[in-house]
């Protein structure tokens, strides 16, 4: 079975679903890869109007790396490499020239966060809950999250939610402006497609055209650069003791 899913619709909606609700939809290399080829696909084919990334089932969007992959990651070197290979998909996230959302349909944390702050829109249904959690396992967002996050957000909004490591409500998110809209559980993706009918499918070249405005703002800021010096960071501190005794005990209650 996929670890991933691809659909097209005949509205030009590319969805991307994680598939390891055994796992809550963790990432790992094979998503990551996954990710990539979709992302650099809907860039370059013009039938693909927007990208939505969900995760199956009604447990998770998605759970963050998967550590029973990545708690074998001891050295500076090894971690470096896993975390900018996905922080460089998650850029490329970011900077597509189409429309993102991620639809959130039940718990994002660490970096399924990050990967929902990569993309444009974040509609969640009312029962879901995210949160960057990475503070509370001795580490720093890595893939990121933390960079884009402040693009999406005030600063105090941003070190709210980063800070306290909580986990939070939909309600709490579209309050913060991190959530943009809340959905019913049963009907997210017929809500999410009137979402989208009603934002932006409606002249793709003009949304194009405000996208790269905003990339290239972005350029100017050197947000990749950003990004790089961020995961550099989240890289020392992934080889530290708290950081490995807090892998260790999650992978026991597993």
């Amino acid at each position: 079975m996929s670890k991933y899913i691809v659909k097209r619709d005949e509205e030009g909606i590319v969805w991307f679903t994680i598939n390891r609700p055994e796992k809550w939809n963790a990432i790992d290399y094979e998503v990551m890869d996954g990710l990539k080829k979709t992302i650099t696909e809907v860039e370059e084919n013009d039938d693909d109007k927007v990208l939505v990334i969900t995760g199956t089932g009604q447990k998770a969007f998605c759970s963050g790396g998967d550590l029973s992959v990545f708690q074998n990651l001891n050295t500076e070197q090894e971690a470096y490499q896993m975390l900018s290979k996905m922080g460089m998909i998650l850029y490329s996230l970011a900077t597509l020239t189409k429309p993102t959302i991620a639809l959130l349909n039940g718990l994002a944390i660490g970096g399924g966060c990050e990967l929902a702050t990569a993309c444009d829109y974040r509609l969640a249904s009312r029962g879901s809950r995210f949160g960057f959690v990475q503070g509370k396992q001795g580490i720093t967002t890595g893939w990121g999250g933390a960079t884009i996050l402040l693009e999406r957000v005030s600063i105090d909004k941003a070190y709210h939610l980063l800070l306290t490591g909580e986990i939070f409500s939909s309600e709490d998110g579209k309050e913060l402006g991190f959530i943009q809209h809340i959905l019913s559980e049963d009907n997210s993706i017929m809500e999410c497609k009137e979402f989208i009918s009603k934002e932006f499918l409606h002249n793709t070249k003009v949304v194009n055209a405000y996208k790269k405005v905003v990339n290239r703002k972005w350029s100017a800021t050197r947000m990749k650069e950003r990004i790089t010096e961020e995961i550099k960071e989240c890289t020392t501190l992934w080889v530290t003791e708290e950081h490995l005794e807090a892998v260790r005990k999650i992978m026991q209650k597993e």
